[in-house]
């Protein structure tokens, strides 16, 4: 728990409307996705229910105020498994407050649990203040870019 009351928990099914609130927040941000509540959900159930996934909540007096999800895959270049880390969001009158950083702390904890030896995730470019906190969380930036494809 943080000086604000806030504890971060693993996510549970009774938390996914105010999971899917969070990711029309964060959607609103990141302009690349669309909002779309009844897909949000499914992806969260497809999360909550698949052993090699978490997400985890930030609640502050029993509302849930953030999250954060992560997977793990295999990463050739490591030899090993990797961590995912997605949908990092903080409620907008919530954020400053070191629920963010607190949420990425649990994630690093859960993907170490997992045998992960890296943890990596995806920043939209536009988003200066999230990509000014995980630089200042000591993320390193990659030459990558991301490419997609929809099949």
């Amino acid at each position: 728990m943080n000086s604000y009351g806030c504890h971060v928990r693993q996510a549970t099914a009774e938390d996914m409307d105010a999971l899917a609130d969070l990711l029309a927040v964060l959607f609103e941000i990141e302009t690349e996705f669309s909002i779309d509540r009844e897909k949000q959900k499914r992806g969260l159930m497809m999360l909550l229910e698949d052993e090699a996934s978490v997400i985890h909540c930030a609640e502050i007096k029993g509302e849930v105020v953030g999250m954060c999800s992560a997977q793990c895959l295999v990463s050739t270049a490591m030899g090993g498994r990797s961590a995912f880390v997605e949908d990092l969001v903080v409620h907008d009158h919530h954020r400053g407050k070191g629920i963010g950083t607190q949420l990425l702390a649990s994630m690093e904890a859960w993907a170490r649990e997992q045998g992960a030896m890296r943890l990596q995730l995806l920043a939209d470019t536009q988003n200066k203040k999230a990509n000014i906190f995980y630089a200042k969380l000591r993320w390193g930036e990659t030459r990558m870019i991301c490419r997609r494809k929809y099949v």
